[in-house]
């Protein structure tokens, strides 16, 4: 965790390196008052381990090509320049270096990554580069004065789903499975502060590699701990596993998980075991008829007609509309064009609505964009949202933030 004296430290640095830019004439790279045009850019795993992770950053250059089809911002086109890292925290520092220094970037915007963001942020914060909704989850985005992350803390997610459980299902019995990284890991830190606060003890506790496929042990010791609940945090195979598994045990319980897995994709995976699965979610379902999530849809259609539609694409459209709010309220705001002032108009975004997410807000000190979760459940093979975004449990949103 980072202390007040620590995070004003960093903030005097960015100010500073802000200063210098502003000095030299380079805070304002990017924008090009003539044309009406601002220049941003991310880099994507286009190769490398994880290349479906591009699906990312199709939807959010959809959301830039929908936005500039309705006008821009304020008249205003936005040029997004991507580049491929190969998810290669090394490479992503050295596109970072040439987005800034050959493409002239203004600000990164939906770059894709928890490790390969967090290798730039040194070098973002000498140059005084806005971070915007970087797409990982890493405690040092939300104490970054240059960085506005969307995504939460997979603590207070699983916090949200425990609060369902107890607070609306009358469960006691609750139990998680949790994936052995630093994934899981956060769920746990948020899963174990809530039990404390509501005076209980996990039924059990089991982690799980993230290439597990047999949960024929895990589901053993849930059932055997007279579980009534299980709250799941790992990807969407990891899911489908130990629904099949519980399913051959005949392990009757209500089942939680994260909101990357209330997606279509699972349900090819689970098929009917997933009917009845609840999903804490900080976005709305991708089957609402929501005019934003109506706006996803028809362009990745329209723009990339091969992508998936789902909630990695929703992510992914959601985390570029933080700068259009952010670059819509420095236009409003009539300051200079300048990062140093985007990051501070950034900072008055309050309770906005930004794609599939809602209630996003940004302040001096507090970056935690994302600040509520709805719960959705799979209801007939649809996913429907079935309690409305609340505020995460206090126990755990306001608790310090672990290295």
């Amino acid at each position: 965790m980072l202390s007040r004296v620590g995070y004003g430290i960093r903030a005097a640095l960015v100010a500073a390196a802000l200063g210098v830019a502003g000095a030299a004439g380079a805070a304002d790279v990017g924008i090009d008052e003539e044309k009406k045009v601002v220049t941003i850019g991310a880099f994507t795993p286009v190769t490398g381990p994880v290349p479906f992770y591009a699906i990312l950053t199709h939807a959010a250059d959809a959301y830039y090509r929908n936005l500039n089809e309705q006008g821009g911002i304020d008249g205003w086109t936005v040029k997004y320049v991507t580049k491929d890292d190969g998810y290669d925290p090394a490479r992503s520092v050295a596109v970072t270096r040439q987005l800034v220094e050959d493409d002239g970037i203004f600000a990164l915007s939906a770059s894709v990554g928890t490790a390969t963001n967090v290798a730039v942020l040194p070098y973002a914060r000498e140059v005084g580069l806005p971070v915007v909704s970087p797409i990982g989850g890493a405690s040092a985005f939300f104490v970054e004065p240059n960085v506005f992350p969307l995504l939460p803390d997979y603590g207070w997610s699983a916090a949200s789903n425990l609060d369902y459980a107890v607070n609306t299902l009358g469960l006691k019995k609750i139990a998680l499975l949790w994936e052995n990284d630093e994934l899981g890991k956060s769920a746990k830190r948020g899963f174990d502060a809530y039990m404390k606060k509501l005076g209980l003890e996990p039924a059990a506790s089991v982690p799980f590699d993230v290439k597990t496929t047999s949960f024929s042990p895990h589901i053993r010791r849930v059932a055997n701990a007279g579980a009534e609940a299980v709250i799941l945090f790992g990807s969407n195979a990891n899911l489908a596993a130990a629904l099949k598994a519980a399913d051959l045990q005949g392990l009757d319980v209500k089942w939680f998980a994260p909101f990357f897995t209330a997606d279509p994709s699972t349900l090819k995976l689970a098929g009917d075991l997933l009917e009845g699965v609840y999903f804490s979610s900080w976005l709305l379902p991708v089957s609402s008829d929501d005019p934003e999530i109506v706006a996803y849809r028809e362009s990745i259609k329209k723009y990339y007609p091969e992508d998936p539609i789902g909630v990695f694409g929703l992510n992914g459209w959601s985390n570029a509309g933080i700068f259009h709010k952010g670059f819509e309220a420095l236009l409003k705001s009539g300051k200079e064009l300048t990062r140093e002032n985007l990051i501070a108009a950034l900072e008055t975004l309050d309770n906005v609505s930004v794609g599939g997410a809602r209630g996003v807000s940004f302040k001096p000190g507090d970056h935690r964009g994302t600040r509520q979760e709805g719960i959705i459940q799979v209801k007939n093979g649809e996913f429907e949202l079935v309690q409305e975004f609340r505020p995460y449990p206090a126990v755990v949103f306001d608790a310090p933030m672990a290295e």
